[in-house]
């Protein structure tokens, strides 16, 4: 686990960025220095913001139309060629109806290949429950040789990227589209497996990933008003899970929250109970989705759902408080 230093400007007020910029401007550095890249779309080049890469590269954008398990199929493929395929489309049609294509043709065949979930968690909040994908990391987390990376801001999002375009094998990394203010410095080196204490504490830890994890820095400062000290750990892969910072957080403060734009079922949270059950034993609350999410904006279902500065810090709070 590192340490990162986080501004001194209170994180709500930083400005906020839509990491799909990031993703593109990323994929298309990675595209001038290695011809192998290549994306794959499921007639997703606007939603995925990839018409620049098209213009850019028009032999190295595949567009297999609305067919996830064919895109998926043909990635692997690519992938068997030679090719470093990234596959961008909707998070929750990506996961949802290519699933046995990931499992088997990508995870079980170890190939080469980079899923990338667009506009995951509630992003598309106002199309309703079929496009919420909050259960893509719980269904990816269950798969062998998957790496699952959700990242928490422009940054960490192009340095997964760099590291999945210079790994071998399958990874899937979530991409969001709801802005984020940037929380990690710009040299943050992203490694599988390693996550990073953006402020440190020792009543009570927050571990959180993706577009939760600014809402936990906000709810640390809130608590440190109050006189509570709580630790924010930044969990960028749920798989591999960095078992040492858990249970570093479970051994040196009151309790763990977690948070996080998925499913209280198999996502971050358990993958953390999981961990403290095993090594460690402490007090938990995990702050999820433990439903089917109605229709409502993005920040309007996260507040719901207790993810709101304010729902974190309660729950924070009344672990370090008990």
């Amino acid at each position: 686990m590192t340490t990162s230093t986080v501004a001194a400007t209170p994180i709500a007020d930083r400005p906020r960025f839509d990491c799909r910029d990031a993703y593109v401007a990323t994929l298309a550095e990675l595209a001038r220095t290695d011809h192998r890249i290549v994306g794959v779309v499921n007639d997703s080049v606007g939603s995925s913001k990839l018409d620049a890469f098209k213009k850019a590269f028009p032999d190295r954008l595949i567009n297999v139309g609305i067919a996830e398990q064919d895109m998926v199929g043909v990635a692997a493929g690519l992938a068997n060629g030679g090719r470093i395929p990234f596959v961008s489309a909707a998070s929750c049609f990506l996961t949802g109806r290519a699933l046995e294509q990931i499992k088997a043709d990508v995870a079980y065949s170890n190939r080469n290949v980079k899923l990338c979930g667009m506009s995951p968690g509630m992003a598309y909040g106002e199309l309703g429950p079929t496009h919420h994908s909050i259960e893509d990391i719980a269904w990816l987390r269950a798969i062998d040789n998957m790496v699952v990376v959700v990242p928490a801001d422009p940054v960490e999002t192009a340095a997964a990227m760099r590291w999945a375009a210079a790994t071998e094998g399958p990874a899937f990394i979530r991409v969001s589209r709801m802005a984020v203010p940037e929380i990690h410095d710009a040299d943050h080196e992203f490694v599988p497996g390693r996550a990073t204490t953006v402020r440190e504490g020792d009543d009570v830890t927050i571990i959180s990933n993706g577009t939760v994890l600014w809402r936990a820095l906000a709810a640390a400062e809130q608590l440190a008003g109050e006189g509570v000290s709580a630790r924010v750990v930044s969990m960028p892969t749920v798989k591999p899970l960095d078992v040492e910072a858990v249970v570093a957080a479970a051994r040196e403060t009151r309790g763990i929250v977690t948070a996080e734009e998925s499913t209280t079922a198999g996502g971050l949270g358990g993958a953390v109970a999981e961990a403290v059950v095993q090594h460690h034993p402490t007090r938990m609350t995990i702050l999820g989705v433990p439903e089917f999410a109605p229709t409502g904006s993005a920040g309007f279902l996260l507040d719901r759902y207790g993810m709101s500065p304010e729902g974190i810090a309660d729950a924070a709070r009344n672990l370090a408080r008990a």
